[in-house]
């Protein structure tokens, strides 16, 4: 160790001290707080400690600093601040999908801030940089399952409230169809048989590729990112009535930009582009078999939307309540709802203790068994957690209701579930940029979602017209400033 420090100027042994305490801080912390193996713990220790020594041997003085190692430091220097940045304080996230239309939408780039709630520790901590559970181009693992660290949350500014916009790792993706990874394994496992989603030699003739492909299982943090409105938290009372969602009795938030779809009969004329650029509707139109239209709509559209010349009538798409839907959380007939008919349900909270049985079981098997790392068997009519018959059961997390605004179009909790506190990722807080798809580049810029904070209600105003001035008045005053001191 004096060998190398004797090789570095003042400024770099500084630094290799700060990574050195650093690293032993951050052993200190997965060992006290998050109870880690001491063996994973040590594994980690070594081999974060191994990366700073093996970078700093390899610093010389003795001669100019190259162009190559100029690129080389200031690589690793971003990748150690950005990688600390995004685990602790803020990522920079995309919106992938139309669930949470017209809130937030397709082409919308957001800050989520790790901070609000607490940022969880690096469940496994070795990884590729900025690669989430894939390596681009190779497509294999983007990271390496051992060693790992126990769920740990560090204190945050605040806990998930009702409405939240929230995001969280997908529960079902704890096991994964690599060829079809856009879909629930479990409910493909529904569908089609398990023994056949497994199968690598039923090959779709478009592609030459097995349907589903390889079966591979993810850890939690490494779990596809998804983005709710946290409708329920833990303890709450949820159901679902002809559409209408009810909260510990209540009617909860609608707002606005929540989306629903209906039936449009028209006088014969088609919905044209003009109309679908008018108000804003991104869903593809679908024509019934009976010449109506499918049209997806937000609740702030829907008024002017049925005064068009050309509507003559129009109804919400609802199911009737009674109708048991299998794709529907618990996938029981026991439980006979539907997307827009659920509950009552009381959400799970630690501490609160459930009685069992071999109907209800369906609710919360996910939790005792996956999710709480229980042994549970159903043998009969008796139920057996870690060996002992149970007739009850104490949660030992949070879970929270996660629910998409586009309601009709939503893969959310109504589909999988509870989400437990441990996935929780953090909190969308703000849209610095966001960008229409399939449209020419001048009407490419929705200029008023550019810098808006995400609310409960909805967007704020854009802060954008501001943030131009400000940044304009800061140029401009060094360029004069600069300009002043020259001719002086």
């Amino acid at each position: 160790m004096k060998k190398i420090l004797g090789k570095l100027n003042n400024r770099q042994k500084a630094w290799f001290w700060c990574f050195t305490i650093g690293n032993g801080l951050f052993f200190l912390m997965i060992t006290v707080l998050a109870q880690a193996d001491l063996v994973n713990a040590l594994a980690l220790l070594l081999i974060t400690q191994f990366l700073v020594v093996a970078y700093y041997m390899s610093i010389r003085n003795d001669r100019p600093k190259s162009k190559g190692r100029e690129w080389l430091d200031a690589i690793v220097f971003a990748v150690v601040a950005a990688t600390l940045i995004r685990s602790f304080f803020l990522e920079a996230f995309t919106i992938p999908t139309s669930s949470e239309e017209k809130t937030l939408m397709i082409g919308d780039f957001l800050f989520v801030s790790k901070s609000s709630y607490g940022a969880r520790l690096p469940m496994t901590p070795i990884a590729f940089p900025f690669a989430h559970h894939t390596m681009p181009l190779l497509g294999t693992k983007a990271y390496v399952e051992w060693p790992k660290i126990p769920y740990y949350r560090l204190p945050g500014f605040g806990k998930i409230e009702n409405y939240d916009a929230v995001v969280f790792n997908y529960p079902d993706g704890d096991t994964v169809a690599l060829n079809a990874q856009d879909q629930s394994y479990y409910q493909l496992c529904r569908d089609f048989g398990r023994e056949n989603v497994w199968r690598n030699d039923l090959q779709n003739p478009q592609t030459g590729q097995p349907y589903f492909g390889t079966i591979t299982a993810r850890p939690v943090d490494k779990r596809e990112n998804y983005i709710k409105r946290c409708v329920a938290i833990a303890g709450d009372k949820l159901y679902i009535t002809k559409g209408n969602v009810y909260l510990n009795d209540k009617p909860a938030l609608n707002v606005g930009t929540m989306q629903y779809n209906y039936q449009v009969h028209t006088e014969g004329t088609p919905i044209n582009s003009n109309i679908l650029e008018k108000y804003d509707i991104t869903e593809q139109v679908r024509q019934l078999q009976n010449g109506d239209f499918e049209v997806f709509l937000p609740n702030d559209k829907l008024e002017d939307f049925k005064k068009i010349s050309i509507v003559k009538a129009m109804r919400p798409l609802i199911e009737d309540s009674g109708v048991y839907s299998p794709r529907i959380f618990p996938h029981s007939p026991s439980y006979k709802w539907n997307v827009d008919n659920f509950g009552p349900l009381v959400i799970p909270k630690a501490g609160m203790t459930v009685t069992l049985d071999t109907t209800n079981i369906v609710l919360y098997d996910r939790i005792i068994g996956v999710y709480e790392h229980n042994d549970l068997k159903v043998k009969g009519d008796k139920i057996f957690i870690n060996g002992k018959e149970s007739n009850s059961y104490t949660f030992k997390m949070n879970y929270y209701w996660m629910m998409g605004d586009n309601r009709h179009n939503s893969a959310d909790s109504r589909f999988w579930g509870f989400v437990p506190q441990d996935h929780i990722v953090g909190k969308a807080v703000f849209i610095w940029l966001s960008l229409k798809e399939n449209t020419t580049i001048g009407n490419k810029f929705r200029w008023n979602r550019f810098f808006t904070f995400v609310k409960p209600e909805g967007l704020s105003r854009s802060y954008f017209l501001p943030f131009v001035i400000v940044v304009g008045s800061i140029f401009l005053g060094f360029y004069f400033y600069g300009k002043r001191k020259k001719s002086s």
